[in-house]
C-alpha cells in the first residue's frame, strides 16, 4: 500500500468526525524535503481556520501511529476552485455547473470543450455545449475542471 493511502485509511475517520471530507492525500517530495499533504473540503468551503484545525487534531494520531519512516512537513488544504474532477463525488459535487474538458484526441478538431455538467456514469459524463448535449468517455478526458469565470470573483 502507497504511503498516501495508509495516511488516508489512518485519518479518515479522525477527519471525518470533524465535519469534513478527506478528498485526497499526497505523498511527494517538494525542493528536497518530503511534504505530506491533506486535501479536505465540506459544505460552504474550507478556510484557513479549518486547516489549522484539521493538522492540530491529526498530528497526535500521525505522531503516535507512525506511519511514515521519513521526516516532513504536514500541510493541510482546501481542495480549491479548480482540482480536478476524478472520483465520481467530484462530478456529484458538479452537476448542473459549468466545467472544462480537456481530451486527448480531438473530437470534431476540438480537444477542448466547455459545458455544463448533465450527468456521468462510469464509463462517461454529458455535457451541454452551446444547446446540444455531448457524450464523452471518461477515459478519452486527459482533464475535467470547474470551469471559473473571473469576472464573478
Amino acid at each position: 500500500m502507497k504511503t498516501s493511502e495508509t495516511v488516508a485509511a489512518l485519518l479518515r475517520g479522525t477527519v471525518e468526525e470533524m465535519g469534513f471530507d478527506l478528498y485526497d492525500v499526497e505523498y511527494q517530495k517538494e525542493q528536497g524535503a518530503w511534504v505530506l499533504t491533506l486535501f479536505i473540503d465540506k459544505e460552504g468551503g474550507v478556510d484557513i481556520d479549518d486547516c489549522e484545525k484539521v493538522s492540530r487534531a491529526v498530528e497526535p494520531v500521525l505522531d503516535e501511529k507512525d506511519p511514515i519512516a521519513d521526516s516532513y512537513f504536514l500541510s493541510v488544504s482546501s481542495i480549491g476552485l479548480d482540482r480536478p474532477l476524478k472520483l465520481d463525488k467530484d462530478f456529484t459535487r458538479n452537476l448542473g455547473k459549468k466545467v472544462t474538458v480537456k481530451l486527448y484526441a480531438p473530437v470534431d478538431k476540438k480537444k477542448e470543450f466547455t459545458g455544463t455538467l448533465q450527468g456521468f456514469d462510469a464509463e462517461a459524463f454529458i455535457l451541454l455545449c452551446n444547446g446540444e448535449e455531448r457524450r464523452f468517455a471518461r477515459k478519452d478526458a486527459a482533464k475535467i475542471v470547474p470551469y471559473i469565470d473571473f469576472a464573478d470573483l
